[in-house]
């Protein structure tokens, strides 16, 4: 015979569930951003880099070719989130069209947040 009593939800003890809260917004998270308008010429990779001072992140933003700009971000969410808000929130948000995410696999490559020539 099954014991029913811990077949029901029960509400977590308010120090374990700080600690699972805690755990979740300590997930790292590596993002591909590519922001589409009139992003190049502009000084906007040099405001990504300046926004990104402001948050435990790092990653690196460049131009490409066919006039997007892509960042490359990875720290915790909740950091990468903010970030990614201040950015599109920033003195340049109206030369934003479109921002497109993609949640990469392996971890961003950088040291500090960095604009890259390449």
């Amino acid at each position: 015979m099954l014991d029913t009593e811990f077949s029901h939800a029960t509400a977590l003890p308010s120090g374990i569930e700080h600690q699972v809260c805690s755990i979740l917004e300590k997930a790292m998270t590596s993002l591909q951003v590519f922001y589409e308008g009139h992003v190049q010429g502009v000084g906007f990779r040099f405001s990504v880099r300046h926004a990104a001072k402001g948050f435990d992140i790092t990653g690196w933003v460049r131009n490409l070719p066919d006039g997007r700009v892509e960042a490359q971000v990875i720290g915790e969410e909740h950091e990468v989130r903010a970030f990614l808000d201040r950015v599109a929130q920033g003195e340049l948000h109206a030369l934003i069209h479109k921002q497109t995410e993609n949640r990469l696999d392996k971890p961003v490559a950088a040291r500090g947040f960095e604009i890259r020539y390449d």
